[in-house]
């Protein structure tokens, strides 16, 4: 990172604003196409998991290259200045890694990755439908390289 004071180096402080997110932005690439979307998740500490239509863009890209890139961000705020326009900025915490799709086929392990989206939100695991788990794929982004970046956040 061009700036270490702004470097978030404790995986515990990364795994907090990942928590606190509502939204992971994915990137995928194919050829020299790229595409990014807003997604629902859920995080084990270890990975990221998503679930898709049957069929789509985001599988589209995703079997024609697993690799992704993934941003979280938090307490975002625009700090204004009342004379000079140059220094208007904003506070805020991210965090962006990379990683691989893998998709969860057995239906244990899809369960599985659909609780950790329930947890996300709702702090607890869920009774799955059988209609819930055929019906969506299920997809697991093991954490390979993970960074965090605070600006202008005051902390303590």
């Amino acid at each position: 990172m061009r700036r270490g004071d702004k470097e978030i180096s404790e995986r515990s402080e990364m795994d907090a604003i990942i928590r606190g997110a509502q939204i992971c932005r994915l990137a995928f690439a194919e050829g020299n196409e790229p595409y990014m979307v807003p997604i629902s998740f859920g995080y084990d500490g270890h990975a990221l998991y998503f679930h898709t239509a049957l069929a789509g863009r985001k599988i589209d890209f995703v079997l024609a290259n697993s690799r992704v890139c993934f941003e979280f961000e938090g307490h975002s705020e625009l700090v204004d200045h009342p004379d000079i326009a140059c220094k208007w900025t904003y506070a805020f915490e991210s965090v962006i890694g990379y990683g691989e799709m893998l998709e969860l086929t057995e239906p244990a392990d899809k369960i599985h990755g659909l609780n950790q989206i329930m947890r996300q939100y709702s702090g607890r695991e869920w009774p799955m439908e059988a209609k819930a788990v055929t019906g969506t794929r299920i997809w697991r982004l093991e954490i390979e390289t993970i960074s965090g970046k605070r600006s202008h956040i005051k902390t303590g």
